[in-house]
């Protein structure tokens, strides 16, 4: 069999890959467009774990790093009914309270990969919560796959609900300085524009290629904002041109980038859509954007 490598791979095969993530295919129609791109030795099985995400070999900060200190906890759910699980990390020997940072996952709940970035968040001298929107249905299940399948069967606006419960709980955690943050993939940063659009006092807001709030709803953002768009995401980045119209006609503090011949996900290094230069930029920014705005 054929070593893939990435820069081999067309983009329709990251866009096909896109589709797929986003439940616009499902898995039988994923596997069949696929094979149109399985030559040269190389199989459409082969294909599929390539373009899967590796949670074994690409955690950057460890569950039991000891810099820090790590623990789930819960809160109430607003609308989902009981509780929500949360990862809160904060840096281990904290002396004084600290900004804090909500980290939003996916469209597939809280998995390795996002609770490593809320353990990252946490490392960079902030305290942060990573909450699995899918607790109401039992949480993150143990796959990508199951975890879309399960958070399909949630209301995106109660799921919103439930991420501003989060902050609300950070506001009256003792190591909170009282100055939050949220920072969102995907879905996250959708999650992300709109808690910024419904929370007067948010401290800052970082979207990574997120959906776009309504025209109408961008009076209402009060914190600052930090954008990081794909210029290969063609899905996500149609709706950011009438959003930055809003954003200066409503006279916004916002700074947009936009990462060239990087696709949707590319901060994520568990798949091959990972954008090694791009995801480290963009997440300096973000911890430099953090520190001037939540300290």
């Amino acid at each position: 069999m054929s070593q893939i490598k990435k820069e081999d791979l067309k983009q329709e095969v990251f866009d096909l890959y896109d589709d797929y993530a986003h439940n616009r295919i499902d898995r039988r129609d994923f596997t069949q467009k696929l094979s149109a791109y399985a030559v040269g030795g190389i199989t459409v099985a082969s294909l599929m774990s390539f373009l899967m995400p590796d949670y074994k070999g690409q955690i950057q900060v460890k569950a039991d790093d000891p810099r820090l200190k790590s623990d789930y906890v819960t809160y109430p759910s607003p609308k989902g009914g009981g509780s929500i699980k949360a990862l809160l990390s904060k840096p281990v020997n904290t002396q004084k309270p600290l900004g804090g940072i909500i980290v939003v996952h996916e469209n597939r709940g809280l998995n390795p990969h996002i609770e490593d970035v809320g353990r990252r968040a946490a490392l960079a001298g902030f305290i942060s919560i990573a909450p699995d929107a899918l607790t109401p249905l039992g949480g993150y299940p143990g796959t990508d796959d199951a975890g879309r399948e399960l958070q399909s069967k949630r209301n995106r606006d109660e799921m919103l609900e439930d991420f501003i419960a989060a902050f609300d709980y950070l506001k009256g955690n003792k190591d909170c300085n009282g100055k939050i943050g949220v920072v969102g993939f995907c879905f996250g940063g959708w999650i992300a524009n709109m808690m910024a659009v419904r929370i007067p006092n948010l401290a800052a807001s970082v979207p990574f290629y997120g959906g776009q709030p309504a025209a109408q709803d961008v009076a209402s953002i009060k914190a600052p904002l930090l954008l990081h768009y794909a210029a290969l995401d063609t899905r996500v980045n149609e709706g950011w041109p009438a959003y930055e119209a809003a954003l200066k006609a409503n006279n916004k503090a916002y700074t947009a980038h936009m990462y060239p011949n990087a696709n949707h996900g590319f901060h994520n290094d568990t798949t091959p859509r990972y954008d090694k230069a791009a995801a480290e930029l963009a997440w300096n920014r973000t911890v430099d954007f953090f520190k001037a705005n939540l300290s």
